[in-house]
């Protein structure tokens, strides 16, 4: 008797040996996984390509916790690109704690730890100036070299990019300019030349050699150029408004498996601002387009076209009939809602919301028509940085945007919900709340991603 009492003091013994082990091993994890986000904000470079955290033979534990942390946390493991920051110095300790089994229909995943990191990111931003330099000289360095490096390129474009420098980032990323500088200037040459062909003989000619279709697709454009971004003035301006349509109507023309949808007339507006940076200084709200030269407005005009077409080569099916790429990425949004916020998911369908009426348009326009203006340059940054893997992205940076208000959503009916939704707090957003959210997105990919079960359709 005494050897079975002494055999069954041994086997709880070794239990809970087993079981403290798999929670050191598991908030080991989760922590380190935490830290490389933080360091992802503090400037600490991910080196591509490797796990997070080391794998690890779990002892069995199916037991205690969700299946779902029964593996390693790797990132890239459906070919994203590999992410640095430059911008944040200070350092926090995360103090989160794995979730139990009793937590299991609810994957919140312990958001506290990003809360906690509101404090460092606004502690952070303070020392934003002091890493300005140290950006600018990595930059510096790679777009200095005959050949430009595009991996290092979108690690360091991911967390944001100087704005004078900006232009020439984002026609590197997009494949407007060729990493060969030698013959950047060439291509240039070529591909504008070859916007102002397309523009003679799609834009410039008669409705008469016009088909019904694209007369009624031109009068669509044109009524929607006026409707963009219509909170900042320099889009009311006619030269503008023209620009915009030219763009528009050859890309459609060129592009007849689409054509002209609404809401790619709100892609091309960062694409031109930042292109008449080159050439206009000061507040958008004092740029004229009248004060450029026709040739000027021409070579803005077909970077604007190249790098349109080439954001939307990565996303062909978002403007196809039916738009059945926004429908499967609405539908893994809602997937990946539930998993990590189940109260949020559970109270919205209990109200009776669709995530299609109010994500589609989320989707549809990316985000600029939820955001102030001047943040959708930054933004714009880590969705270029992201090249062909966008799409996925994009699932994980709307649950960080609509969880940012989770604890509101759960207060509100329909009605509510519906009209919240659609006219979203963000008017005095600044580059703080715009971090956090890329952060957590960051986050939740990371953990997410590999897994085969969250995002099944």
């Amino acid at each position: 008797m005494k050897n079975d009492d002494n055999n069954k003091t041994e086997e709880k013994q070794q239990h809970k040996q087993n079981k403290d082990r798999t929670i050191g091993i598991l908030d080991s994890r989760f922590n380190q996984t935490l830290r490389n986000v933080q360091g992802l904000l503090k400037g600490r470079s991910i080196p591509g390509k490797i796990l997070l955290s080391q794998r690890v033979d779990l002892p069995d534990s199916s037991n205690l916790y969700s299946p779902t942390y029964q593996r390693s946390l790797s990132y890239n493991d459906a070919g994203t690109n590999d992410h640095t920051s430059e911008t944040r110095e200070e350092e926090v300790h995360s103090t989160s704690k794995p979730v139990g089994s009793s937590n299991e229909s609810k994957l919140k995943i312990s958001t506290a730890p990003v809360e906690n990191s509101a404090e460092f990111v606004r502690k952070s931003s303070m020392g934003g100036r002091a890493t300005d330099s140290a950006r600018v000289t990595k930059f510096t360095k790679v777009l200095s070299g005959t050949m430009v490096i595009l991996d290092k390129l979108r690690e360091l474009a991911w967390s944001g990019v100087p704005d004078y420098m900006r232009p020439t980032v984002w026609r590197l990323l997009l494949g407007c300019a060729p990493p060969n500088s030698d013959r950047k200037e060439g291509v240039l040459r070529r591909k504008r030349l070859e916007y102002l062909e397309c523009v003679s003989q799609c834009y410039d000619i008669p409705d008469t050699e016009r088909s019904d279709d694209e007369i009624n697709m031109l009068r669509q454009i044109a009524v929607d150029c006026p409707r963009t971004v219509p909170d900042v003035s320099f889009f009311q301006q006619q030269q503008v408004q023209k620009s915009l349509e030219r763009i528009l109507y050859t890309w459609a023309i060129r592009h007849p498996a689409s054509g002209y949808v609404q809401g790619i007339n709100d892609l091309v507006t960062p694409f031109l601002v930042v292109f008449l940076s080159e050439h206009l200084e000061g507040d958008i709200d004092s740029w004229s387009m009248s004060e450029l030269t026709s040739d000027k407005i021409s070579n803005v005009e077909a970077d604007c076209y190249w790098c349109l077409s080439k954001l939307l080569d990565g996303m062909q099916d978002h403007y196809t009939f039916a738009q059945p790429g926004i429908q499967r990425l609405v539908f893994k949004l809602k997937e990946l809602v539930r998993r990590i916020d189940e109260p949020v998911s559970t109270h919205m369908e209990q109200q009776g919301l669709e995530f299609l009426q109010f994500a589609f348009r989320w989707f549809n326009c990316l985000l600029i028509r939820e955001i102030p203006f001047k943040l959708v340059q930054r933004l714009w940054d880590t969705y270029l940085a992201e090249g062909d893997a966008l799409p996925d992205f994009l699932v994980y940076i709307f649950a960080s945007f609509l969880l940012t208000w989770s604890d509101e959503i759960l207060k509100l009916d329909f009605q509510e919900l519906v009209m919240f939704l659609q006219h979203l707090p963000t008017q005095n957003w600044t580059d703080q709340e715009l971090e956090m959210v890329l952060s957590r997105a960051f986050m939740w990919h990371t953990m997410f991603n590999s897994s085969p079960s969250h995002l099944s359709t």
